[in-house]
């Protein structure tokens, strides 16, 4: 990919280091489109939704020395600020893990991440996250996959490469409950995500303010909580991609990894107490401690 590209410094808010890989391979929002991943060439694509109707397919990848490549086709100045933005919302550069860092160095199973990981890699809007959540809920991971396919294929706007961006509320909220029906096959899903799209699209709701780091934990899980198809797990799950990590994602998978990790079942109120030390952390922690095995150590 050739024309345009921007150099983002791997450095968080509190100066700690950033490890790029770990950050791409920290969720399975990689998975998802608009975002494909290489894993042997350590490469995240992504398309983004521009201003006035358009959208451009951007790559992220590791450049020189402690530095984030993003690169695209060319873009004017007004794009540029827009697509850097995104890339470094996506990775999450403008939050300080510090303080998670201070308590996991004493830690004999977290002390690893403390040399860049923990960054949870998002979606370059609250609302596509809330979205894909609601399609994590109760299914299997391929239905998942099949799910955010097909809104992002026939109601994304598409980018010179023939490649979609995740559709924008309006987008959703015109489509008729035979699309989410027949075509995205959502199940019971299907008239939660209109109603969500068509209450955003209508300025009724407003889950960018999600973002808010000035509101408190509990009334953002709040709010959430009161979202069509966001129960308990999808409220833990959000909370963790908005950065608010007191909450542990406890579900069907977690459960079981914890378990053969430690050699033995743990209650969920065992597993809280693990992680307890790490105070506002602890969900970040307990999700680090499960998915250390996914990025490979370096020899």
């Amino acid at each position: 990919m050739a024309g345009w590209s921007a150099e983002l410094e791997l450095v968080g808010a509190g100066g700690e280091p950033v490890d790029l890989w770990r950050t791409l391979q920290s969720h399975g929002v990689a998975d998802l489109p608009p975002n494909s991943i290489d894993v042997d060439a350590r490469v995240l694509e992504t398309t983004l939704a521009l201003p006035r109707g358009r959208a451009r397919t951007i790559r992220i990848r590791a450049g020189r020395p402690g530095f984030a490549l993003v690169e695209s086709a060319r873009l004017g100045a007004r794009d540029a600020v827009v697509v850097t933005q995104a890339a470094r919302r996506i990775l999450r550069l403008d939050a300080d893990l510090s303080p998670f860092y201070d308590v996991a160095r004493d830690d004999p199973d977290l002390g690893w991440a403390c040399a860049g990981s923990g960054r949870m890699l998002r979606s370059p809007t609250v609302f596509e996250d809330v979205v894909k959540t609601v399609c994590t809920t109760n299914c299997a991971w391929s239905a998942t996959v099949r799910m955010v396919t097909a809104l992002v294929s026939a109601l994304g706007l598409e980018a010179p490469d023939g490649r979609r961006a995740f559709p924008a509320p309006e987008a959703m909220a015109g489509a008729k409950e035979a699309f989410y029906k027949d075509v995205v096959r959502a199940g019971y899903r299907g008239p939660y995500l209109r109603s969500l799209a068509i209450d955003v699209a209508e300025k009724r709701l407003d889950l960018e303010a999600l973002d808010d780091p000035g509101l408190p934990d509990d009334e953002v899980a709040a709010r959430l909580l009161a979202l069509p198809g966001c129960g308990p797990y999808a409220t833990a799950h959000m909370m963790m991609l908005l950065g608010r990590y007191s909450r542990l994602i406890l579900d069907s998978w977690t459960r079981p990894k914890y378990a053969r990790l430690r050699g033995r079942k743990a209650t969920d109120a065992a597993i809280d107490r693990r992680f307890r030390r790490y105070g506002p952390y602890a969900g970040l922690a307990f999700w680090l401690y499960l998915t250390r095995d996914w990025v490979a150590d370096p020899d």
